[in-house]
């Protein structure tokens, strides 16, 4: 299953996401009455928001992360979401009511697994012909500038042992790759781009351990997490350099 998350930490700091996945929200095309899948739901904020724009539909709502189900399960409706358990790349959704779904969204999720590939072809296995699949992660060039700086103080002797050969978290593709494996997995792709989208957080500190830290935190003993997430604090940037992967695409 993928890693864990601090629930309650996710759910006060992800104003950015909240930002992208509006965006997301702006691009799908609904009449009202749809099943709509939300891959990597997290706490549920951005599905509260879709489900305002399904008056007579209802969401599948899917993360892999306990502490994220529980949440969402806590802050959105029984009657009209489904909260799933799933590693994305084992999804089946299969014998669910709205199965195969009329489309799919994912906001800041995808860039946390390596085979998109396979990823794609698990998402379109849950979606009816001509259903939707509106999607946003991580991109070529996402945290350019901040990814060394943390890649250095994994380097120093006090860290470094808990980081040795490991590749980092991240999969960060190109337009063109992602436009290529959607069209492999059975989807039109109507439009695919990256999006510079620079951002300044209201707690840096709390962002960076939870957000973008999570991972690394997860090779330490507990009692490094805060001796590391200082030693990050003091190199990085006020301003994160955030580069968003977009598309908007349609099962075949």
């Amino acid at each position: 299953m993928p890693r864990e998350w601090d629930a309650s930490s996710y759910h006060e700091v992800s104003t950015p996401h909240q930002d992208w996945g509006r965006a997301v929200l702006d691009r799908l095309e609904l009449s009202g009455g749809e099943t709509i899948l939300d891959l990597g739901c997290g706490t549920g904020r951005i599905t509260r928001a879709l489900l305002e724009r399904l008056p007579d539909g209802r969401v599948i709502a899917v993360d892999g992360s306990a502490a994220m189900v529980a949440a969402a399960r806590e802050h959105l409706p029984a009657d009209r979401v489904a909260v799933v358990r799933s590693d994305l790349l084992a999804l089946d959704l299969s014998g669910m009511p709205g199965i195969p779904a009329d489309g799919a969204i994912s906001t800041a999720t995808f860039h946390w697994i390596a085979d998109h590939d396979a990823l794609f072809a698990r998402v379109r296995a849950q979606l009816r012909p001509g259903a939707q699949f509106v999607a946003q992660c991580g991109g070529a060039g996402n945290l350019a500038v901040v990814r060394p700086l943390i890649d250095r103080v994994a380097e120093r002797p006090e860290f470094a042992g808990a980081f040795a050969g490991w590749q980092g978290p991240w999969h960060y593709a190109t337009d063109e790759e992602t436009a290529a494996k959607l069209d492999g997995a059975g989807f039109e792709v109507a439009d695919c781009w990256l999006q510079p989208w620079p951002v300044t957080v209201a707690d840096p500190r709390a962002f960076y351990a939870t957000v973008i830290l999570g991972a690394h935190l997860d090779r330490l003993p507990a009692e490094r997490h805060d001796a590391f997430v200082d030693a990050v604090m003091e190199v990085v940037p006020e301003e994160l350099d955030y580069v968003r992967l977009n598309w908007v695409a349609r099962a075949r």
